[in-house]
């Protein structure tokens, strides 16, 4: 069984003796309000065993141990028996394969059934009580990697990485017909629709966003394609595609052919990222989903 509290541990080094407890923790990253939470919501901050306050000044040698408090999942979010497809765990994170047809937090239309209702569930099986710290969202019918933080302080870390294009996710997908140039990039701003609140579309007062694309193979019918993102704005991919008459084949939201498959035909691929404590480069990739799969076979090039 796993602990329920989060701990870090640091043994103080010739650079680091002499700081404040607090700058030493500012430099560790660690936040004001996770500083708030561990005072007054039963974390501790220990020295060599001893609890100590955030002025003592360590020495050489010293042992620091930060015992964040337990954290409780979210109300509304009832943990349930969903079988997860986990790519990687370890104290701090989890990857997982999401299928299509699951949200990844629950909506007004699909309160049950989430991503996020799945992991409560299973870490009430393996003992940890946390609630969902989900990094990287994708769409209800978006397959592929999902990255999760498994506690607060981790998602703080991983959020900063992200700022700094640290987290880097690769998708394929299946663009309506054929794309004439075998790479490109699309920099258009992305705002919400004015009569919907679900669609998105480019217009000039939306956010800054940028999609890089690269031409796997040309089908007879749709083109097989690779894309990064520099930005990650609400059906970017989906919205950028669109934009430039290639809608994903059974998008049906913006335009793509869904005679062929009945959602977007959008996988999240791969991820890489540095961990934020190991300090390991670090790559996973998700195979192919069936259905997607399937297209291939069915229309050679």
């Amino acid at each position: 069984m796993m602990t329920s509290r989060f701990i870090l541990n640091w043994v103080i080094d010739h650079e680091h003796a002499g700081l404040l407890i607090k700058d030493f923790l500012k430099n560790e990253e660690i936040s004001r309000t996770a500083l708030t939470d561990i005072k007054f919501k039963g974390g501790s901050i220990q020295v060599n065993s001893e609890e100590v306050n955030v002025r003592y000044k360590l020495k050489m040698g010293d042992m620091l141990t930060v015992i964040f408090p337990a954290e409780h999942p979210s109300q509304g979010v009832q943990g349930e028996d969903i079988p997860l497809t986990i790519l990687f765990e370890d104290d701090y994170l989890l990857v997982v394969n999401k299928p299509a047809g699951m949200n990844t937090i629950p909506s007004r239309e699909h309160p049950t059934g989430s991503l996020a209702n799945a992991l409560v569930g299973y870490y009430l099986c393996i003992g940890l009580e946390a609630t969902s710290h989900i990094v990287t969202r994708l769409d209800r019918d978006t397959s592929g990697i999902v990255l999760i933080a498994k506690h607060r302080h981790v998602h703080h870390l991983f959020s900063k990485m992200q700022q700094k294009g640290q987290v880097k996710r690769t998708y394929e997908a299946f663009a309506g017909g054929l794309l004439t140039s075998d790479s490109g990039t699309i920099k258009e701003p992305i705002g919400r629709k004015e009569d919907s609140i679900i669609e998105r579309e480019v217009r000039d007062d939306g956010q800054y966003a940028c999609t890089h694309y690269q031409v796997i193979e040309r089908h007879r019918s749709f083109t097989h394609i690779k894309l990064q993102l520099e930005t990650g704005r609400t059906h970017q991919i989906r919205v950028h595609m669109s934009y430039i008459g290639h809608p994903l084949l059974g998008d049906d939201l913006y335009g793509g052919d869904n005679s062929i498959i009945d959602r977007q035909a959008l996988h999240c691929q791969q991820i890489k990222f540095k961990h934020p404590f190991l300090g390991e480069e670090m790559t996973f990739t998700a195979p192919f989903p069936h259905d997607m799969g399937k297209i291939l076979d069915a229309d050679p090039i």
